[in-house]
C-alpha cells in the first residue's frame, strides 16, 4: 500500500519541504513517491499515490489535512449537496498523469494499482469537519433522513465510479476501492446503504475492466457481504482469519492479505515463519494476493520490510503468489 513510503527516509526528505496535497498534486512527485518502495524492495505492484478524498477537492468541497483530513464546509443538508459540483477529471489529472509515469517506468515489472474510495467512506469524510471514530454526522443522517442519505450515497457513487475509470483510461493495471469505514455498520445496514451504494460504482466501470480489490477496515462480519457486492478480490485486515473466510467465501472471489503491519518488528526468521503460515492459509482461496492487513507503520524499520517481501517472493510457487 502507498504508506509503504512514509518510513523511507527518501520519502521524508520530500515531505519535510512539501505538504500532503502539494505531493499528490504534483504528477512527478506523486510517480517518484511511488516508485520509492518499489526501487528498495521490489514488490509486484505499485500503488499511485494520491488519495482517495483528492476528487472532493475538485468538487467544492475546501479539505486540508492537518494531519488527517479536514473540511471546513462539510456536507450537512440538500443545499450542501446541490453545490457539491465540478470537474471530477481535474482533480485527478495530476494522479492519472503519475500512473500513465510508472505504466512507461515499470513496463512489465509491476503492476500499476490506481485506487478509489467507496461511496460510504466518501460520504464519512464529507459529512463532518473532522472525521470522529464513531461517524457520528453521517451514522445520524442514516436514522434520521435515510432519503437524503441516498441522494448523498448516489453522489458519492458517482465520484468514485468516475474516478475510478479515469484511471483506468490512464492505464491502471488493478483498482482497489477502500471502505475504510463500512466496518461500522451491521449487515443488514451494510447492504441498505454502503453496499448497494458501491455495487453501482462496480455497474458503471467498464464492461472490460481491470480487476478490482475491495478492502473494508475492521469487517469481519462483512466478510459475506463485501464478496457478494462484486469484486475480484477481497483484501481482508490482520483479524480475519484467512483460511476460515477462504472456506466460507469459496471460489467466489479472490483474496488479499493479511499480516500483521506490527509484525514487520519481528526478526527475520520470524518474519519469514509468519508469512509461511499466511501463504498455507490462503492456499485454499481461489486466488491469494500476499499483503499486510493494513497499510505499511511509519515506524516499521526496512529490514522488516525486505524480510516480508522477500519471504513472500522466495516462496512462488507456480500458483503465482504476488505482493503489493
Amino acid at each position: 500500500m502507498r504508506q509503504a513510503g512514509r518510513c523511507l527516509p527518501e520519502y521524508r526528505e520530500i515531505a519535510a519541504r512539501t505538504t500532503f496535497l502539494e505531493r499528490c498534486r504534483d504528477a512527478s512527485l506523486a510517480s517518484e513517491l511511488a516508485l520509492q518502495p518499489h526501487r528498495r524492495f521490489g514488490m509486484d505492484g505499485v500503488v499511485v499515490f494520491s488519495d482517495i478524498i483528492l476528487p472532493l477537492t475538485g468538487l467544492g468541497l475546501d479539505i486540508d489535512f492537518a494531519p488527517g483530513p479536514v473540511v471546513a464546509n462539510p456536507i450537512e443538508s440538500p443545499a450542501d449537496l446541490a453545490r457539491l459540483d465540478g470537474d471530477v477529471a481535474a482533480a485527478m489529472a495530476p494522479t492519472c498523469a503519475a500512473i500513465r509515469t510508472l505504466r512507461s517506468e515499470l513496463g512489465d515489472s509491476a503492476a500499476v494499482i490506481g485506487f478509489a474510495g467507496a461511496p460510504w467512506t466518501l460520504a464519512a469524510y464529507a459529512s463532518e469537519e473532522r472525521l470522529s471514530r464513531d461517524l457520528v454526522a453521517l451514522s445520524s443522517l442514516s436514522y434520521r433522513d435515510p432519503a437524503f442519505l441516498d441522494q448523498l450515497l448516489d453522489r458519492m457513487a458517482w465520484i468514485s465510479a468516475e474516478s475510478a475509470r479515469l484511471q483506468i483510461d490512464a492505464g491502471a493495471d488493478v483498482i482497489q476501492f477502500f471502505d475504510t469505514w463500512a466496518g461500522m455498520l451491521a449487515p443488514p445496514r451494510y447492504e441498505r446503504s454502503a453496499g448497494r451504494a458501491l455495487r453501482s460504482v462496480l455497474a458503471e466501470l467498464p464492461d472490460e475492466r481491470p480487476p478490482v480489490i475491495l478492502y473494508a477496515r475492521a469487517a469481519t462480519h462483512l466478510v459475506d457481504a463485501l464478496a457478494d457486492v462484486g469484486p475480484d478480490v477481497v483484501s481482508l485486515d490482520w483479524r480475519v482469519d484467512l483460511a476460515a473466510a477462504s472456506r466460507r467465501i469459496g471460489k467466489r472471489v479472490s483474496l488479499q492479505g493479511n499480516l500483521d503491519p506490527a509484525a514487520l518488528t519481528a526478526p527475520r526468521d520470524e518474519i519469514a515463519r509468519l508469512v509461511g503460515e499466511l501463504i498455507e492459509s490462503g492456499r485454499s482461496a481461489r486466488g491469494h494476493i500476499v499483503n499486510l492487513g493494513h497499510g505499511v507503520q511509519p515506524h516499521s524499520p526496512l529490514s522488516g520490510i525486505a524480510a516480508f517481501v522477500e519471504s513472500v517472493q522466495g516462496a512462488k510457487t507456480p500458483a503465482r503468489v504476488e505482493t503489493q
